[in-house]
């Protein structure tokens, strides 16, 4: 979108994290404000027409109407946590956001790196978005934790990395799956 520029490509203006899209990794979308490739957006429009704030959460009008069911389906990136993610950032900052997601995507691309047979990239990308950091660093020790992991083929792998997911999923009580329309 013409003149819709951002600084922090990572977390877009609504909430998503870019930077565990699978769109984004690929290659295909530049994340939120990231140049001219961006699709039309609603929000996006509305940022520019009301003095350009960096996240939705700084508008003066927040919560709008665009925020009523903003969360209820998910496209190729969970929109779940998206209200909640703004709101962490709002309390603690930033910086040390931007501090977490990096870790997440660090985490991401490890798994992917190593664990990915080809068929797990949209399951780990929207494992990383709704765990938390401290969960997904519990299962990253589980992992390199089993001596065993290292003889299996990388299709066994993924399925042992994709199990460790679901079961820390499962005691937080989260679905690991997109809610299409």
């Amino acid at each position: 979108m013409k003149d819709f520029i951002r600084s922090d490509i990572l977390f877009s203006l609504c909430g998503l994290n870019c930077g565990l899209c699978s769109m984004h990794i690929g290659g295909y979308c530049p994340g939120c404000g990231g140049g001219e490739g961006n699709q039309s957006c609603k929000i996006a429009r509305c940022s520019l027409q009301n003095g350009k704030p960096e996240y939705c959460s700084l508008c003066r009008r927040f919560p709008c109407e665009k925020y009523e069911e903003i969360d209820k389906f998910d496209s190729f990136i969970t929109y779940f946590n998206q209200k909640r993610d703004l709101k962490k950032r709002d309390e603690i900052g930033t910086e040390e956001y931007q501090k977490e997601q990096k870790e997440k995507i660090e985490m991401l691309e490890w798994l992917l790196q190593n664990y990915n047979d080809g068929r797990k990239k949209s399951f780990f990308c929207l494992a990383v978005n709704l765990l938390e950091l401290e969960d997904l660093r519990e299962v990253k020790h589980q992992i390199r934790q089993d001596a065993g992991m290292e003889k299996l083929s990388l299709k066994e792998k993924a399925a042992c990395v994709k199990k460790l997911l679901e079961a820390k999923a499962d005691e937080r009580q989260i679905v690991l799956k997109l809610r299409k329309k």
